[in-house]
């Protein structure tokens, strides 16, 4: 059953990533960035939904790591000359560091307490960084353009601002995420991360060491959105408390929430669907975020488990 699982989920996989490769050579300049932004935000959400989708852990605390790996490859590219791979590495180091750390105490709670506490962590986070404004600028912000330089590829030198390296580098983020969410949540591990978010209490009488797992999920889901933040960073070269922001952290859970907690393809089509809705109800109204909470109601209405997940309920059971 297990391999029928990541067979399909691999197929689905392997279509839609096939899809997003080939559609670079056919979109018009303007939805050629807007994918390349999707997928870089839809891995994102790939890290959330591993924590809340497969571990029943939600977060509101999820912008402190997306916004620790940017600013952790940010400034160590901006005052100490790393190159960008030193960045994304000194950044993914930093940001599983400060998932690991978070999760030892947070974990200490549970159900509302613990959405509380990721809160107050994320909040506490934001205003750091604005304290210490004189080292980051606070919200300002400041611009890497001046201190990625060049990539060379086949002999040829591009700017990680160019928009085909922007779209392939985040479809190569994209498919990552999609291959190792899925190995991991197919595996004995993942079955086991699911029979916590099922019942915590009977998995602990079974013998499993609750905390340790639920630790595990949360350093990973963590660094995905930290490694994502970092990659934000080098693709658009700037770095600001924007992405620190408490909305920043209920983004990742809508887009989840909206495409299908659970599901593999859930969190690209929430991020796709509400990336293009806000960008089209904005272009019409300034009161967009009243039609888009709206759109967003009626759609839990009709599917009430996400889209990908009442499709999978209702009609696809193979959907993984």
């Amino acid at each position: 059953m297990r391999r029928k699982s990541l067979k399909y989920a691999l197929f689905m996989q392997g279509g839609v990533l096939l899809l997003l490769f080939l559609l670079q050579f056919f979109l018009p300049a303007y939805h050629h960035s807007s994918f390349s932004k999707i997928m870089i935000l839809a891995s994102y959400a790939i890290g959330y939904n591993f924590l809340l989708g497969y571990t029943g852990l939600m977060s509101l605390g999820h912008a402190m790591f997306f916004a620790s790996g940017m600013y952790s490859a940010g400034l160590s590219i901006f005052y100490f000359g790393f190159t960008p791979l030193e960045g994304m590495i000194f950044g993914t180091l930093f940001t599983l560091t400060v998932s690991l750390i978070f999760g030892l105490f947070a974990l200490r709670t549970k159900a509302v307490s613990f959405l509380i506490v990721t809160l107050m962590f994320g909040q506490t986070f934001y205003l750091a960084i604005l304290y210490y404004n004189e080292f980051t600028y606070g919200q300002d912000g400041f611009s890497l353009t001046d201190y990625l330089g060049t990539l060379s590829i086949l002999g040829k030198e591009y700017l990680y601002s160019d928009p085909a390296i922007r779209y392939n580098f985040a479809l190569i983020l994209l498919a990552s995420y999609l291959l190792i969410t899925t190995l991991i949540v197919l595996s004995p591990v993942g079955r086991i991360l699911i029979a916590i978010r099922e019942n915590e209490p009977r998995t602990q009488l079974l013998g499993y060491n609750v905390f340790s797992y639920k630790l595990f999920a949360l350093t990973f889901s963590g660094t995905l959105a930290g490694i994502s933040g970092a990659m934000h960073a080098l693709l658009y070269s700037y770095i600001g408390t924007t992405f620190a922001e408490i909305h920043h952290s209920i983004s990742p859970l809508l887009w989840t929430l909206l495409g299908g907690a659970g599901t593999i393809i859930g969190p690209l089509l929430g991020t796709g669907i509400m990336f293009y809705l806000i960008d089209f109800i904005s272009g019409i109204t300034s009161n967009y975020l009243l039609v888009v909470g709206v759109v967003l109601v009626l759609t839990i209405i009709w599917f009430p488990l996400g889209i990908m997940g009442t499709i999978r309920q209702k009609w696809l059971k193979w959907l993984p």
